[in-house]
């Protein structure tokens, strides 16, 4: 028998639990501002930037759920999250952008088969920019460093847009450190690598708080799709963390000058799924037959109808291909 009294209580409790939220994110944006504005000299895009933080805090997603750690890795401190556990899949984030604009969805649906790690790349938000200079193969340095001191020995890799490229690195420089490796949107870099000069630059301005958010997305979405959801922008994860333009113009030019991996593609032993969606415009599909064609037993998951940001728009298909492929003998 469940006792009215019991239940009312029960209810009120729970009542009283969302109020308490709902003030605390006022309270919270409300201070927010108030320290913003009180700083002297603190500027219009400055507050623009502890709003938004603070509402990407507010909605408490997936990623939410675990807190951030650093690690010593060679000359930089790495900060990064573990969620789930199993076999651990090391994701390596895309140009300018931080462990939290992985979408949470996403996250969550491979952290129930695998221990998933995010982390800031050299010098991007709250990782140290070190003494070193930037270049992929530090990147790839680094990520092979990070899987060393976090005890794993080897993981699964998967690397989103310049993280692909990082990742290639990694796989042919460190064999030994990756189990599997998912090229999300990555390419071989050099001269044989197929540019898509419109969309170069665009992906360092999720930064800018003062930049049109249709701009900003036309890089990782279709316009059909976001004709077909007018609530692309305010579902997107945009980051919490910030980033020096100097740092974010140091990883540009390490891209623009890597060397590439073209010639050593053929020599790589692990399984590689090659993945994304056949509308990118920020790193064209035409880029993936580059890398599949060359690459062993590559397989392949092209997504009809994405974009860069095909995480995003299709996160459950996107993991369920990736379980798929990683689970696979």
């Amino acid at each position: 028998m469940v006792h009215s009294g019991g239940w009312t209580a029960r209810v009120g409790k729970a009542i009283v639990d969302f109020m308490r939220k709902r003030l605390l994110t006022l309270v919270m944006i409300s201070l927010a501002l108030a320290v913003a504005l009180a700083l002297g000299g603190c500027s219009m895009t400055q507050v623009k930037q502890t709003v938004r933080t603070v509402g990407q805090i507010a909605k408490k997603t997936y990623y939410d759920t675990q807190t951030a750690s650093s690690i010593d890795v060679g000359d930089i401190s790495v900060s990064y999250k573990v969620f789930g556990s199993g076999d651990p899949l090391v994701m390596i984030t895309g140009y300018s952008t931080t462990k939290d604009t992985w979408e949470p969805n996403f996250l969550q649906a491979l952290a129930s088969k695998c221990k998933v790690v995010v982390f800031d790349n050299r010098g991007m938000g709250d990782t140290t920019a070190g003494t070193k200079p930037f270049t992929i193969d530090q990147f790839g340095d680094d990520t092979a460093g990070l899987i060393e001191a976090l005890g794993f020995g080897k993981a699964n890799v998967l690397g989103w847009s310049i993280g692909g490229d990082i990742a290639l690195s990694l796989v042919v420089n460190h064999p030994d450190k990756v189990i599997k490796l998912v090229s999300y949107a990555g390419d071989c870099g050099g001269t044989q690598k197929i540019d898509a000069p419109k969309y170069k630059n665009i992906l360092k301005s999720l930064q800018d708080v003062n930049a049109k958010a249709k701009y900003l997305l036309a890089a990782l979405y279709p316009g059909w799709y976001m004709e077909a959801n007018p609530d692309y922008a305010a579902q997107f994860p945009w980051p919490r963390e910030l980033s020096s333009l100097d740092n974010i113009q140091k990883q540009n030019e390490a891209y623009e000058t890597w060397a590439g991996v073209y010639d050593q593609l053929p020599s790589i032993s692990r399984p590689v799924l090659v993945s994304g969606g056949n509308l990118d415009v920020s790193t064209p599909w035409a880029n993936a037959p580059i890398l599949y064609n060359r690459i062993p037993g590559a397989q392949v998951a092209e997504f009809k109808g994405a974009g860069h940001g095909l995480q995003y728009m299709y996160p459950y298909d996107y993991a369920y291909q990736i379980m798929q492929f990683l689970s696979s003998k």
